[in-house]
């Protein structure tokens, strides 16, 4: 079975858990078996990047064309901040659309629903978020549901922080089977959500 490459994007007033759980999910599931490759990447190069409560993070790389991109949340309540600003800068919406019309799964968790939307690929689609971004979440035309999870095929996207570790398992448990997905939840002690869609 090919490697399946998976990147999970950062920026400037990044959630530490948006990224950080799904990351330590699928490096255990790599540890478990699956030939599953994961790094944390940013759009230019840089060393570090500040998370929204201040953790510093070195970036492992530039975003290229992964198998499965997950976008983190964080900072849309705030003016020029994490979500809000990548999203009124424009930039990385750009590149999440291009990632998803080469062909990668693109999945969000928290308010990185916003960039998706920014991007044009939550357009009638079933699709979560943080309470406090579903009004504006609707407003692009997402179909907004209360579910920590909605698979919608090559679009997921996730509700609230700690939903993102339920994304990242039913990523797994997607791509490499159940079995895989059961070992790193049981590793983590995780009891897992449901999957909507």
């Amino acid at each position: 079975m090919a490697e399946t490459t998976a990147e999970i994007v950062l920026f400037e007033g990044f959630d530490e858990l948006d990224a950080i759980g799904p990351y330590e999910v699928l490096e255990n599931a790599a540890q478990a078996g699956a030939p599953l490759e994961t790094s944390l990447v940013t759009l230019e190069e840089t060393d570090i990047v500040t998370a929204s409560h201040d953790l510093r993070v070195e970036s492992q790389g530039t975003l290229g064309q992964p198998d499965i991109l997950i976008v983190p949340g964080g900072g849309w309540t705030t003016a020029n901040e994490g979500v809000r600003a990548v999203v009124d800068d424009g930039t990385l919406p750009d590149a999440v659309d291009e990632c998803y019309t080469e062909g990668a799964t693109v999945a969000s968790v928290c308010t990185g629903a916003m960039i998706l939307a920014e991007a044009d690929l939550l357009e009638g689609r079933p699709a979560a978020t943080h309470p406090v971004a579903e009004d504006d979440l609707e407003d692009h035309a997402a179909n907004v549901v209360d579910e920590r999870i909605v698979d919608d095929g090559d679009v997921l996207t996730a509700g609230g922080v700690t939903s993102g570790i339920d994304l990242a398992l039913w990523l797994v448990e997607r791509e490499f089977g159940e079995d895989v997905a059961s070992e790193v939840s049981e590793e983590m002690v995780y009891e897992r959500g449901e999957v909507f869609g």
